[in-house]
């Protein structure tokens, strides 16, 4: 187990060294940018974001019953996550003219259709942990007496 963290720190090291060998190669503007998106991305998840999930999880700790908690934070955790990995492309289809390979999906429907699958499954596990299964297999399949 020390190996392994011996070796995980290493990897991290080489890591950030090569992150920060990048950045050194940038010229001033684009080290701005760099900061200003990072910070940015800082400020809005410790002042909006966090404080956000804090509320909707406690509300929904008081308002749903303790079996649906777990799948609707896994389908509230896969949209925000999808949400946010298809927020640059969304809308933006066929966004550079010279190239048509380039954004040459619908991005929208694509999103549309995984949340669909995300929620599908949501549905089905709250519908099995519901025990409304277990009712309609006990009418058509009745214990044998």
């Amino acid at each position: 187990m020390k190996f392994l963290r011996v070796l995980l720190l290493l990897a991290g090291l080489w890591l950030a060294w090569y992150g920060i060998s990048l950045l050194l190669k940038m010229n001033i503007a684009d080290l701005e940018s760099v900061a200003l998106w990072s910070l940015g991305g800082i400020v809005l998840h410790d002042v909006a974001f966090a404080p956000a999930c804090a509320a909707a999880g406690l509300t929904a700790r008081k308002l749903l019953p303790a079996t649906s908690w777990a799948p609707l934070a896994c389908g509230a955790a896969c949209t925000v996550s999808l949400s946010l990995i298809a927020v640059p492309v969304i809308g933006r289809e066929h966004a550079v003219t010279g190239n048509p390979s380039v954004l040459n999906r619908p991005y929208t429907w694509g999103l549309v259709a995984a949340l669909a699958v995300v929620w599908g499954v949501v549905g089905l596990i709250l519908i099995q942990r519901s025990g409304l299964l277990r009712i309609h297999r006990r009418r058509t399949h009745p214990a044998p007496r």
